[in-house]
């Protein structure tokens, strides 16, 4: 196993102080380890999951390489040269298990606004106090927007949010995590094989969640509450001046209707009339949204661009990645001979990127890599 850092090393390096996890302690599980502490119903920090992947490594024996940096790998006749910052390996089969975050996206536009305006990334923010005074744009309304948007407004800045696709998602739903009920209802269990419209699934948005002690809901009817001012989706930036889409209404009534159907969904499942169905008041919208923002005026001072991630294949020197870089497999089986992936959205089922979700999906790839190995399959 090769780590171009230490263990954990996204958890160290890559994410903001504040930030916890979005799933509850309980749910936090790998192979023979668990959440074993007093808060089954919180949320660990970013130190708490760092020292329970540590765990994980030292009870599981994994035999880890940290500091060992892939910066090549290509096909040779009976399977891969990795080439790495510690020499060259020679392997059968290979497992890319890097993820699906290695680096911010960031759109193109990007590169039109005025210098003025100091633009960041999740992985380059830390906190309020690095910015400069003045007001932010947080461009994103998924799990990193709002929570962002969130800790920005609190320190007492203007915050304005760019809003596109959404996944609105209470916090907790009839007395228990929201969470609880996507994995009692069997919805995080759904296979890809069984999904209707796989591309779009690995595509949507995370939904808009933040792990709190008090087990708050964080969408955006809160973040307009406490004076966070949302905007429609940023379209383009021309002379300096960002232009927003007008379609507020429709993109917040879709949101609204998809945590409906969810909801709706819990119901059905749990078949049970002594607690009445839960239902929130739709997504509020503007008034009079504005359309654009003179970003040479000085009203904002920074851009927080919280549009997505990406994987990070610039080492592979393999033909598996389609025109949009993604790469091509089927549940896992990469369409190259030993070749595999772990860790990317709806890998196998919906819940594969989370830290529970890994332990199915690494069993049949395995098993599919162990077949491979003994000469059973091409």
């Amino acid at each position: 196993m090769l780590e171009r850092g230490e263990v954990a090393n996204s958890w160290r390096r890559e994410r903001w102080p504040s930030l916890r996890l979005l799933t509850p302690n309980w749910l936090s599980r790998l192979p023979g380890h668990h959440y074993d502490g007093p808060e089954p119903d919180g949320y660990m920090t970013m130190a708490e999951v760092t020292e329970f992947i540590e765990r994980f490594a030292k009870v599981s024996r994994a035999p880890v390489r940290t500091g060992t940096e892939v910066t090549r790998v290509r096909r040779i006749d009976d399977g891969y040269q990795v080439m790495t910052s510690n020499g060259e390996i020679r392997c059968r089969a290979l497992v890319i298990a890097s993820g699906a975050c290695n680096r911010p996206t960031v759109p193109e536009l990007a590169a039109a606004v005025p210098e003025s305006v100091e633009q960041l990334t999740p992985f380059s923010y830390r906190d309020p106090a690095q910015l400069a005074d003045g007001g932010v744009l947080v461009v994103g309304a998924s799990a990193t927007g709002v929570q962002l948007a969130a800790e920005l407004r609190r320190s007492g800045r203007p915050v304005t949010i760019s809003v596109g696709e959404q996944a609105r998602m209470p916090r907790t739903y009839r007395g228990r995590d929201v969470l609880w009920w996507m994995v009692a209802s069997g919805i995080w269990d759904q296979r890809y094989d069984e999904v209707d419209d796989l591309d779009r699934a690995r595509r949507l948005p995370s939904p808009q969640l933040v792990g709190t002690p008090e087990r708050t809901t964080l969408d955006l009817n809160v973040l307009t509450a406490m004076g966070v001012e949302p905007v429609g989706r940023l379209a383009a930036i021309r002379d300096g001046t960002a232009l927003f889409s007008g379609g507020l209404r429709n993109v917040f009534a879709l949101a609204d209707l998809k945590l409906a159907r969810l909801l709706t969904t819990f119901d059905e499942w749990a078949d049970d009339e002594a607690d009445a169905p839960e239902r929130f008041a739709p997504t509020q919208v503007p008034a009079s949204a504005r359309l654009q923002l003179d970003l040479r005026r000085g009203e904002i001072r920074t851009i927080i661009w919280a549009t997505g991630f990406r994987p990070d294949y610039g080492w592979l020197d393999v033909p598996v990645l389609d025109p949009k870089g993604r790469l091509r497999h089927d549940g896992g089986v990469v369409d190259s001979p030993g070749m595999y992936a772990l860790g990317l959205p709806v890998l196998r089922r919906r819940k594969s990127t989370f830290i529970h979700g890994i332990e199915d999906d690494a069993r049949d790839v395995t098993n599919h890599l162990a077949h491979h190995l003994d000469g059973m399959v091409e």
